[in-house]
């Protein structure tokens, strides 16, 4: 029967006493649907698809209005103009990973076995992106990254942003190198222009900050800062820093592995020396740092900092500048762009061939330099002057 399909019409129909009973709209072509003895209203067209008789189911009443239904059903049409099977592209569809799969694939074929910062990934995509997991990953679109990736650095900042739109990135664009034949939904879209950090120890500040050092009351924690400080190293290599590491007789650290998957070699100067060997005397553990946890070495000393900082009336600085602290005071007393990238082990396309012909001689000649200028400064007279440039 043809009728005008109307919401007024479907709430009205009476279902039939067994089976089913078919309408077809007058306005749409090709649109119907059928009650069943259930009162169940499904839409549907009928086209004919590679030689067969197909019939393309759109949706039920009133979970999917009648206006909806003619929208889809034009739509289904388009596509089998086109040579599109509807309903092949539903069950490829319904065969499609999830954008969660995806990332379960992604965390266990590549992040866990081959990036140190896994953990990230691990903790953080799920943390931002888990309203996505349920999500067939070719459906997801670009313009809801892009909003996702505005929402994310309006919310939690512009580094955490970009952060987990390079994830995003990397999960589909390793899908696509496994065989997953969908779009990457992130390409064309921009990372925010980040604004580098500058903070470092500046001239004024040393002398309280290391009477702030000597007054904490954490040796394990006072040592870990200090050796940051004369090191430059990163805070995770400093807290895993291993006894076997340390060479005496020749005054190096030798780090098997640093954030840029390479070892790293770093002179030791007098006062990082002296503050291993009296750590030596009392080891009784194969880190240097040796802490409570799972893993053996310190964690994180977010206390014992916040305290130094307390004491010495020093704000908005992290452990982590101490690492700049360093590289500025080399820069300080004449280092290179070049000697200090090898202290820090920076790792740049247009650098690397340069760091690879600078011996550690120079380096180790330049650490100890700021180290000198950095102690002159902290434990100046007061009153007195230092020749170190001013920070």
């Amino acid at each position: 029967m043809k009728v005008n399909f109307t919401k007024q019409f479907f709430v009205k129909c009476s279902p039939p006493s067994k089976g089913r009973v078919y309408y077809h709209d007058s306005r749409e072509k090709g649109l119907s649907a059928y009650i069943t003895s259930n009162g169940v209203i499904t839409f549907f067209i009928r086209k004919r698809i590679n030689g067969r008789d197909e019939r393309i189911y759109l949706g039920n009443f009133p979970e999917l209005s009648i206006e909806n239904a003619r929208k889809k059903a034009l739509a289904a049409k388009a596509d089998v103009a086109k040579g599109i099977d509807p309903n092949e592209e539903k069950k490829r569809l319904k065969e499609e990973i999830t954008f969660g799969e995806m990332f379960q694939e992604f965390m266990e074929r590549y992040s866990k076995k081959f990036k140190k910062s896994w953990k990230y990934d691990e903790r953080e995509v799920p943390r931002f992106l888990s309203h996505l997991f349920h999500r067939k990953a070719c459906q997801i679109t670009k313009i809801e990254v892009l909003e996702l990736h505005e929402k994310i650095g309006h919310e939690s900042g512009l580094y955490q942003a970009n952060r987990l739109l390079e994830r995003m990135r990397a999960i589909y664009n390793k899908a696509i190198e496994w065989g997953w034949k969908g779009t990457n939904p992130t390409i064309g879209i921009k990372k925010f222009k980040e604004k580098s950090r500058q903070r470092f120890l500046r001239k004024d500040e040393m002398p309280r900050f290391f009477k702030a050092i000597a007054e904490e009351e954490n040796a394990t924690a006072r040592d870990f800062i200090l050796l940051s400080l004369l090191t430059g190293a990163r805070k995770s290599n400093v807290l895993e820093m291993k006894w076997e590491e340390i060479n005496f007789s020749l005054s190096e650290w030798h780090i098997k592995e640093t954030k840029n998957g390479e070892a790293h070699v770093i002179p030791l100067t007098g006062p990082a020396i002296e503050i291993l060997q009296e750590r030596k005397q009392n080891a009784q553990s194969i880190y240097v740092f040796p802490g409570t946890g799972k893993k053996g070495h310190l964690a994180d000393p977010k206390k014992a900092w916040r305290r130094v900082l307390v004491r010495a009336d020093i704000g908005d600085l992290r452990i982590h500048d101490l690492r700049r602290t360093l590289g500025s005071w080399m820069g300080a007393v004449g280092a290179t762009t070049a000697i200090i990238g090898k202290t820090l082990a920076h790792k740049s396309v247009e650098a690397t061939k340069v760091y690879e012909r600078i011996d550690i001689d120079p380096v180790r000649e330049f650490i100890t330099r700021a180290n000198e200028a950095i102690f002159k400064v902290a434990y100046a007279e007061e009153g007195g002057s230092s020749d170190a440039t001013d920070q």
